[in-house]
């Protein structure tokens, strides 16, 4: 397994982790009480670190590709 795959669980750690200290309705974060807040960033950075394994897994591919020919 590859070094970079293990930041899938930042994302869990992230959101699960950080929930009882934001666990309160104010303050108020864009419109949004500070749980949802945190939930709605948690989620937007999921995406961008799945973004950066897929990214990191075609470059180890390619160099692999290129190594084997």
């Amino acid at each position: 397994m590859r070094w970079y795959r293990w930041l899938a669980l930042v994302p869990a750690i992230g959101m699960l982790g950080g929930v009882p200290f934001v666990n309160r309705v104010e303050p108020w974060v864009f419109g949004l009480p500070l749980l949802l807040a945190w939930v709605l960033v948690w989620v937007l950075l999921t995406s961008a670190t799945m973004w950066l394994i897929y990214a990191l897994d075609r470059r180890h591919e390619r160099r692999a590709e290129q190594s084997g020919a």
